[in-house]
């Protein structure tokens, strides 16, 4: 996400390192750079020049501090800037009520029925006990599409597959939540291909009789300029809460983000930045302003590793590094864990100090993934014995492998010879430790990315 942006403005940024200070007349180069990368980003006009304007107003008005070069200066004051822009704090979703209610809003076509489904996962994470209630009676499979992701989410749904009365469904929703346990209620409403007199007269409906503590707008990030256009619209005339930007991580522009926030005044809450039903995320402003200038964000990937690596799992990991027993299956159980962080190109661009371009980085991930697909092909063509003792390989075994996986035996020896050579490394290696487990400050990611470099060196 925002790749186009964030490569304009850290090139931008870096030729006023040759200044020693901010100026009126240096800084017109610059500033007409950044307009003309927000403009190309598809960031709404508006917000282009209320950004322009207050970067060039804080330029020539901050004084230059000693020591810091004009370049990290103007990181700083863009940096500011683009937090403003996104919303400047972060707005957490509201769980009043018993139950509360969250009304998820959207044209067809947005993402708002997996949304809901993502938005459930998310709150059972949180401790909440959600009801998905289907209230789209009109577009043709909606219902059953609610279920199958009920389903797969393992979140009950509240139906009535007969009835066209949207407030009736929602009222005996709302007593089958208080009768069962249920404490959210998140209600999937109806879209439409563009918006209509029909549609915000039942949505207004819904709003008035029970009043939801969250009116959520589900908007698809990749739609650009329209996005504002659609959040100006249903925030006039239901006063909608908070919006949800979905398909962010296919959005390499990133203009959608920067504007609608601006123009409603309305925070993003949460954005969707992958198919995965878990990938719904909280928004944070300056995380997001961080990443755009490529300083990484190491806060959300501590917090990813800290959902995906299990601590019990991990010390035990490190023990049988510390003794040089790291197996095969356990190579492959890390890879699978690397692949729950996200795809490499996302988690290359959270770590701070990786200044490559955005075609690399795809280069990077897509290579990576191609190989974590080898590895796994050839570990499964071992037996479970062979995987558990890796010094068990001799050329008999290797051929057999080599010759059930597909993949030339001269290749299989790389990686069984780069195998044990991590194998080695990994004994006494402080470290890892921190990769693997300790997810309390900001160094695991070092780790991490260590360990990203390891994996990525099988080809």
């Amino acid at each position: 996400m925002f790749e186009s942006l964030s490569d304009r403005l850290q090139n931008i940024i870096a030729n006023t390192t040759r200044e020693k200070e901010l100026t009126q007349d240096n800084m017109k180069e610059s500033l007409r750079e950044i307009r003309r990368a927000l403009l190309e980003a598809d960031v709404n006009l508006r917000v282009v020049k209320s950004f322009i304007s207050n970067i060039k107003d804080r330029a020539e008005g901050e004084n230059v501090l000693q020591g810091v070069n004009p370049s990290q200066q103007l990181v700083k004051i863009v940096h500011d800037e683009l937090i403003n822009l996104l919303g400047k704090e972060v707005s957490p979703l509201n769980t009043n009520g018993h139950p509360n209610i969250i009304m998820m809003l959207g044209l067809q076509g947005s993402g708002k029925t997996t949304s809901s489904a993502k938005l459930a996962v998310k709150l059972k994470k949180d401790g909440r006990n959600p009801l998905l209630v289907a209230c789209d009676v009109y577009r043709p499979a909606a219902i059953t599409q609610l279920k199958t992701l009920g389903e797969q989410t393992n979140t009950e749904v509240y139906s009535e597959e007969d009835s066209t009365n949207v407030q009736s469904i929602v009222e005996n929703a709302l007593n089958y939540a208080k009768e069962n346990g249920f404490n959210t209620l998140i209600l999937d409403t109806a879209g439409r291909l563009q918006i209509d007199t029909d549609m915000m007269a039942e949505l207004l409906l819904i709003d008035r009789i029970f009043q939801p503590q969250e009116k959520l707008l589900v908007i698809d990030a990749m739609t650009g300029q329209e996005t504002v256009n659609v959040a100006e619209t249903f925030d006039a005339q239901l006063n909608i809460t908070g919006l949800v930007l979905t398909k962010l991580d296919g959005d390499s522009r990133g203009g959608a983000a920067l504007s609608v926030a601006y123009c409603t005044q309305k925070p993003i809450k949460l954005t969707g930045t992958g198919e995965k039903l878990n990938a719904l995320e909280d928004f944070y402003p300056e995380r997001m302003a961080t990443r755009i200038l490529g300083m990484g964000d190491i806060v959300s990937l501590v917090e990813r590793a800290q959902e995906v690596f299990d601590e019990k799992e991990a010390k035990e990991l490190e023990k049988k590094m510390e003794k040089a027993e790291f197996s095969f299956n356990d190579f492959l159980k890390i890879q699978k864990q690397m692949k729950m962080l996200g795809s490499f190109d996302q988690l290359l661009g959270m770590i701070p100090g990786i200044n490559i371009s955005r075609d690399d980085k795809e280069k990077i991930s897509h290579e990576s993934e191609k190989q974590f697909k080898r590895i796994e092909v050839m570990i499964n063509s071992m037996t479970p014995q062979e995987r558990n003792h890796p010094e068990l390989m001799n050329s008999s075994r290797k051929k057999r492998i080599a010759a059930g996986s597909g993949i030339p035996l001269h290749d299989l020896n790389i990686f069984i010879k780069q195998f044990e050579q991590m194998r080695t490394m990994m004994k006494g290696m402080s470290g890892m430790k921190k990769s693997l487990g300790k997810f309390k400050d900001m160094n695991p990611a070092l780790g991490m990315k260590k360990m990203m470099q390891t994996m990525r060196r099988f080809k």
